[in-house]
């Protein structure tokens, strides 16, 4: 059952961003949100937070001029996710601007799995690096980075995932979650950390005079990386996020953006002059972390890397396979975890407050996809695992508002000491490494540690909605005017609710709706993707205003996301 809540408007704060010049849309929504002043919606860079306010940053700047100075061997490492890859590229392009000697290297999330583990910086080792650098990883890294002191290997930790109780002895550690670190932004992603960083770095550079006979460099050319790693890493939009978006944005609609991001946007039909929030999170993120869940992330990097158009177009080309092949497992592991859900819906298990699923035959780079897609069906916590190498289990999880996944891993980990390998998160996403043989012992605890940690009433799915939209609104001009602003997690998209007179109704390629509507005497046409039921002669739906783009022509649409 799904809860339709109108988000209140507080009527002062909406009439004070419309007497501030706000479109009266706008100011209504944007009060929705919690914004009081126009002032709030500055997305200027003199707008960011400074980098001394981030703990540590200036600690890092001097590490990594000191190395530059002493023109020392630098080593990025990554993650095989879109933050990771952004963040990867980011300090490449950065660091060989500054006149640096550095490299990259990935993990295979098959072999090696996430972060700075001991095996990877074995692999690194081989390098002979001065300075291993990780980028949104490496805040849970003890073992690794204590291997890196055995090869003697300094370790600068740039990380915005939440740590444990012990922190790992590395030379810096650069995280706005780690404890006493008073930076604003907690939210933001792997990719704006290694942002800030190199905006430290840049700054102790020039006060050593190492601009003096070299050109200082732009960064702000290297928004475009930042903006697309911070909306695929789903973290939450605040002020200081949706400014890094917002200029990132600006600068692939002006066609200033690297060879690698053009050349995604082309392989999937987009044009980058008309680049959303949207574009980043659901067109380029998938297509970047395809690489990363079937092949080598390095595939990802060279991508943002090149400034060659033509192999960018290449690479690019590759990964919109790859995501048309992800897209494909991930339709069959679906259809399996629906089975097994349908066992669960005939057992005792069926009102379960937390699921874990396994299957042996699941790809374990999809699984995250997939407990997403049954957390969405089910609005449960839920836990895919899938099998990897030498009797273990790899899973991935998604929660709902309410449920601190990592949080709840960790007192699992407590209650059952040995049984998770392996654990890291955030509070809406978490991932876990336990034997094959616990499975069943994990899927039992997890279901009773969400049972405990749970509000019953959050169980129940509320689709937070904007309410009607005004007749004169259903435009082109207006979507025009939503498209452009900058939305996304936990600042979300504008989602109105009305009923409609349901004029006419057919079914697309057998999965879409695609709907004919009336509205005080106004026509607007509708679809809903992935339906589940059709409506009646009259429908009341939660829909986003959006454009439709046919033969080169632009028609208002209203895209469905709950038909009622």
């Amino acid at each position: 059952m799904t809860h339709l809540v109108n988000r209140p408007v507080p009527a002062r704060a909406a009439w004070q961003l419309e007497q501030q010049g706000l479109h009266p849309l706008l100011a209504r929504l944007y009060a929705a949100r919690g914004i009081t002043d126009k002032s709030e919606l500055d997305y200027d860079l003199k707008a960011l937070l400074p980098p001394a306010a981030l703990t540590h940053a200036d600690d890092a700047a001097r590490l990594l001029a000191d190395a530059i100075e002493a023109e020392a061997r630098l080593l990025i490492i990554g993650d095989y996710d879109c933050d990771g890859a952004t963040a990867t590229a980011l300090g490449m392009r950065a660091l060989k601007a500054l006149g640096a000697d550095v490299d990259f290297l990935l993990p295979d999330r098959f072999k090696l799995g996430y972060g700075l583990s001991p095996e990877i910086v074995d692999l690194a080792a081989e390098h002979s690096p001065d300075l291993i650098i990780t980028v949104d990883n490496g805040i849970a890294s003890i073992e690794g980075v204590e291997r890196a002191r055995q090869h003697s290997i300094a370790t600068l930790i740039t990380d915005h995932h939440l740590p444990a109780a012990t922190l790992p002895a590395a030379d810096c550690i650069v995280n706005p979650n780690q404890p006493g670190c008073a930076f604003a932004s907690k939210n933001i992603a792997g990719v704006g950390v290694m942002f800030y960083v190199l905006l430290a770095l840049r700054a102790e550079l020039r006060e050593r005079g190492h601009f003096a006979e070299r050109t200082e460099p732009n960064f702000a050319s290297l928004l475009d990386l930042v903006a697309l790693g911070t909306v695929a890493d789903v973290v939450k939009l605040d002020h200081n996020n949706r400014i890094l978006v917002s200029q990132g944005l600006k600068r692939m609609r002006a066609g200033h953006l690297q060879p690698g991001l053009a050349a995604l946007f082309k392989a999937a039909g987009r044009d980058p002059a008309k680049a959303t929030a949207m574009d980043l999170g659901f067109i380029l993120g998938p297509r970047l972390n395809a690489a990363g869940r079937l092949a080598d992330m390095r595939l990802g990097v060279e991508c943002l890397l090149t400034d060659d158009p033509v192999r960018a177009l290449q690479i690019a080309q590759q990964l919109d396979q790859l995501n048309r092949e992800r897209r494909e497992i991930e339709a069959d592991m679906q259809e399996q975890a629906l089975h097994l859900l349908e066992k669960l819906e005939t057992s005792a298990d069926d009102s379960a407050p937390g699921i874990a699923l396994f299957d042996a035959s699941w790809h374990e780079g999809v699984v995250g996809i997939l407990a997403a897609r049954i957390k969405d069906r089910l609005h449960r916590p839920v836990f895919a695992f899938a099998p990897g190498e030498n009797g273990i289990v790899k899973g991935s999880g998604r929660s709902i508002p309410g449920l601190h996944l990592r949080d709840a891993l960790d007192l699992l980990a407590k209650r059952a000491p040995g049984l998770l390998l392996r654990f890291g998160g955030h509070a809406m996403a978490a991932g876990a490494t336990l034997r094959a043989e616990d499975f069943p012992r994990f899927a039992a605890l997890f279901a009773e540690i969400a049972g405990e940690l749970v509000d019953p009433a959050a169980l129940t799915r509320t689709l937070d909605t904007d309410g009607a939209l005004e007749g004169g609104y259903y435009a082109l001009e207006i979507a025009r005017l939503l498209e452009n602003e900058i939305w996304g997690q936990g600042f979300p998209a504008p989602l109105f609710l009305d009923e409609f007179a349901v004029e006419q109704q057919r079914v697309l390629k057998e999965k879409h709706l695609k709907l004919r509507l009336r509205k005080d005497g106004a026509r607007v046409e509708a679809i809903q993707f992935n339906f589940t039921r059709q409506p009646g002669p009259t429908a009341r739906l939660a829909f986003r205003l959006a454009i439709n783009e046919y033969m080169g022509v632009e028609t208002p649409q209203l895209f469905v996301e709950y038909l009622e």
